[in-house]
């Protein structure tokens, strides 16, 4: 008996719904084969982002998730209109061989754009030019200044990494060079087995020296081993272009209004101000003088809710925690205040050091009160740190400046380019207070930003290092809620 064609048809339309329920995930509204991969980011209201536990990319510091690819990547979910989803697997390789699979929309981990990867992956546009560079210890090894120097040491590169093919060729020349591939270990813990003198060289990207080595003062670059390349986020390669033309537009639109160059400042600005005496006497500084005031950090920390450090980071570019220290000008005690500004604390003592770490802390907030409510965090901290050392009414002026040469008065970025100019008599003649010393709050801020950044090292370096080392199950997932940067 022949089934009439309305039968036939309700039989088509079941086995097709089956067919779309037991695939890949995808609810029925997939059926409608026009559905881009954006829009189906956009209906699942899902990123997912391929990225690593690094300095330069992705990782939990005190105030929670940070870096410069998660900066990027909640930027463009927030543009979007959906939450990101990172994906920390235990390895770098399966950055690449995950992406390449379309395991993840896209990989967010500071990848070189290279020839050979450019094969398997698609990348969208360059942010950032980098080189890559040869680390080795002073004092423990000789500094090399040829690739065939290399021979009388252990070098060891993450495998997968983009410095496995630029070794590759520089053998082609060198056939004696040799090393080692890690497939277990991060770039910050190959920093940490040179330091401690269990390899002699390894190689990383400018970007991640610039950071890392704040941490490792004893470590140097021999010598760049390549020639500039570029990072980029990349995606599986597909017919469907909307998810890349998208990430396109988004990287052309923050690279005109300068958020990208905002970004860049926030996260690598002050890195490379801090010098090597400098960062080896605030060490010595943090064992012998910082135990004895901590507490006392710590208690206004709380009393305020600001990271203790940040506190501690103030008091050292303030007098290297020397309770007698004093100025020509007169500023005296841990965080130097002025005889008015102690008075309008309620300080008696400025040399006692409870009574100067509790009015220095309360100075510093009311400062940061002041600062305009418009500028977000951490610009806010920085200028409110700026305006507690050359006072509210010339960093007023600094964002009159910055606003009448273009920039935007809110940033930090375009602020300290302006406060210098309180020096030259065309520009001061144009402000409210007239002239300042305006390099030293630059210098000022640069110094406390990398005070600190090293102080959270130093008292949180086990947790830093267990946080970029390989996960002991198969991969991490971080859920990153979006939020306006």
């Amino acid at each position: 008996m022949l089934l009439s064609r309305k039968i036939i048809f309700r039989i088509l339309i079941f086995l097709s719904l089956l067919g779309f329920l037991s695939g890949c995930g995808d609810d029925p509204q997939s059926m409608w084969n026009n559905e881009s991969i954006l829009d189906k980011i956009k209906r699942s209201g899902k990123l997912k982002v391929l990225t690593r536990y690094d300095p330069t990319t992705y990782y939990e510091g005190p105030e929670g998730f940070t870096g410069l690819e998660y900066d990027l990547v909640q930027l463009f979910v927030k543009r979007l209109g959906v939450k990101a989803e990172f994906i920390v697997p235990e390895n770098f390789g399966q950055i690449l061989a995950k992406t390449m699979v379309g395991e993840a929309h896209i990989a967010a981990a500071g990848l070189t754009i290279s020839e050979n990867r450019k094969k398997t992956l698609k990348f969208g546009p360059p942010y950032r030019r980098i080189t890559q560079q040869l680390i080795y210890r002073s004092k423990r090894s000789k500094r090399p200044k040829t690739i065939s120097d290399l021979s009388s040491g252990i070098l060891e590169v993450i495998n997968g990494s983009s410095h496995v093919n630029t070794l590759l060729n520089l053998k082609k020349n060198n056939p004696n060079l040799e090393w080692n591939l890690n497939t277990e270990s991060s770039s910050f813990e190959l920093f940490d087995l040179v330091n401690q003198g269990l390899i002699d060289y390894t190689i990383a990207d400018s970007n991640q020296v610039l950071l890392i080595r704040r941490y490792y003062p004893k470590l140097y670059v021999a010598f760049d081993i390549s020639e500039p390349m570029f990072l980029a986020w990349a995606l599986p390669w597909s017919s469907d272009t909307s998810l890349y033309d998208e990430t396109v537009k988004f990287f052309n639109d923050i690279n005109s209004d300068k958020t990208l160059d905002q970004l860049i400042e926030r996260h690598y600005g002050h890195a490379g101000s801090l010098h090597y005496v400098d960062n080896c006497t605030f060490r010595k500084h943090v064992v012998k003088r910082l135990p004895k005031y901590k507490p006392e950090f710590e208690k206004a920390a709380e009393i305020h809710g600001i990271d203790w450090r940040l506190f501690a980071a103030i008091g050292y570019q303030e007098s290297h925690w020397n309770t007698d220290a004093v100025s020509p000008t007169g500023v005296r005690g841990i965080m130097m205040l002025t005889e008015g500004t102690a008075k309008q604390m309620g300080i008696k003592n400025r040399n006692n050091p409870t009574q100067s770490i509790s009015g220095g802390a309360r100075y510093f907030m009311l400062r940061k009160k002041n600062i305009p409510q418009q500028i977000t965090e951490p610009d806010q901290t920085w200028m409110a740190l700026a305006a507690y050392n050359v006072g509210h009414g010339h960093l007023e002026d600094a964002r009159v400046l910055a606003e009448m040469r273009g920039g935007n008065p809110d940033k930090w970025m375009d602020v300290k380019q302006a406060l210098p100019l309180l020096t030259e008599k065309k520009w001061y003649k144009k402000t409210r207070h007239g002239y300042a010393r305006g390099y030293e709050p630059v210098r000022y801020v640069e110094n406390i930003r990398n005070y600190y950044d090293v102080l959270v090292w130093l008292t949180d370096k086990n947790k830093i290092l267990s946080q970029h080392s390989n996960p002991s199950n198969n991969e991490t997932i971080k859920q990153s809620l979006s939020h306006a940067y």
